[in-house]
């Protein structure tokens, strides 16, 4: 038998150590499996319970007292910028988007017939002062001619008075032949003119204050004419100022309708003006929440258009009813099938002065919003 070849007895035995090594291996191998995943499945309920207990216990003290909803809008007061005059528009101060001041030009419309109109009633005005200044000095003049008639009166009445007695003296002589016919006659004569002279100046009296009355009334009614056509000019003058279109609030312009020719006439829109320093929140929490609602309480807002970034607010105010009472068409439910549906009641939400000052929050915006349900009274108290 040659070197090279094998015998059957050493691959016999060759075979038989590999296969119990290979079977060593797999008991080693099945050995290790088991001990594995027994490490990773404790591991495992290990990070549930931590994850479970951290989530548990800030649920517990936290996140229980909070009465969360996403039917939530940011809302503001949009003011509708309308015209007040007709006319055609001359100009266009602002552009949609820009930011304005209270008070700042918005547009203009051609205010050539309106000051016309201002300068006819200015013109009428300027007359009837001019008729009033006129029967002032007439009344003056009147008022003069009493004061002359008075002691003319006076003057007349003691002439009179001298003249009868006169009279009287000389008609007392002729019956003793001591006085002449002719004495007598002229005495008589001198006593009725006296008397008529006293007649006239009663009568220029009762004249000149009857003129005085009549002047007066007629300067009342001037006046009361002057003031109607001051009325008018203010309303004119008013009338002009219309025509420029003035911003009330300060805000953002938005929905800009008017071009440079258009023409418009008295509630013709213009624009819309957002005042985004005053946002707010309105939010609809269910029926069922509302109970653990009150004004005052501390909410926090998440805005969609800002992932990752929370608002601070307040509760303001609540509903007196929910938002279906004030729909067009509210429910009737007395006849017909019946389906119970939870309703909404619209909460308002202050937001905070430094983030509306901010004017970030555009109206319109959807918001989550969660309120902090634990009585503000009583955690200022605990503080």
């Amino acid at each position: 038998m040659s070197r090279g070849a094998s015998s059957p007895v050493g691959t016999a035995e060759v075979a038989a150590s590999r296969s119990g090594r290979e079977a060593a291996g797999d008991g080693h191998a099945g050995a290790r499996g088991p001990s594995r995943k027994r490490v990773v499945l404790v591991a495992l309920l290990a990070v549930a319970l931590l994850a479970g207990g951290y989530f548990g216990y800030g649920w517990w003290t936290h996140g229980r007292f909070f009465v969360s909803t996403d039917d939530a809008y940011v809302g503001a007061d949009v003011t509708i910028l309308a015209a007040k005059a007709s006319g055609y528009v001359t100009a266009v101060e602002v552009e949609n988007n820009q930011n304005v001041q209270a008070g700042q030009v918005i547009a203009r419309i051609d205010d050539g017939d309106y000051r016309l109109a201002l300068k006819a009633a200015q013109d009428r005005v300027a007359t009837q002062e001019a008729a009033i200044e006129r029967i002032g000095r007439q009344i003056e003049a009147a008022e003069a001619q009493v004061r002359q008639a008075e002691p003319q009166i006076a003057a007349a009445r003691a002439d009179a008075v001298r003249t009868a007695a006169d009279y009287e003296r000389q008609a007392r002589l002729s019956q003793s032949d001591f006085a002449s016919r002719a004495r007598l006659e002229q005495s008589l004569a001198d006593r009725d003119r006296a008397a008529a002279n006293v007649q006239a100046a009663e009568a220029a009296l009762v004249a000149a204050r009857a003129n005085v009355a009549v002047l007066r009334a007629q300067k009342d009614e001037a006046e009361r004419v002057a003031a109607e056509y001051r009325t008018a000019a203010a309303r004119a003058e008013r009338d002009l100022s219309f025509t420029v279109v003035r911003a009330p609030v300060s805000g953002v312009v938005g929905n800009r309708a008017v071009e440079v020719g258009a023409y418009v006439q008295p509630g013709t829109r213009l624009a819309a003006l957002v005042p985004l320093d005053t946002v707010r929140v309105d939010a609809n929490f269910k029926e069922t929440q509302l109970a653990r609602i009150r004004p005052g309480q501390r909410v926090e807002l998440e805005v969609d258009a800002f992932p990752g970034r929370e608002f601070p607010g307040v509760v303001e105010s609540i509903a007196p009813a929910s938002g279906a009472q004030f729909s067009l068409l509210p429910p009737e439910n007395a006849t017909g099938n019946f389906t119970k549906i939870v309703q909404r009641v619209p909460v308002r939400i202050k937001v905070d002065p430094g983030v509306a000052e901010e004017a970030v929050l555009r109206p319109g915006l959807s918001v989550v919003v969660r309120v902090d349900s634990r009585d503000p009274r009583t955690e200022q108290a605990s503080r």
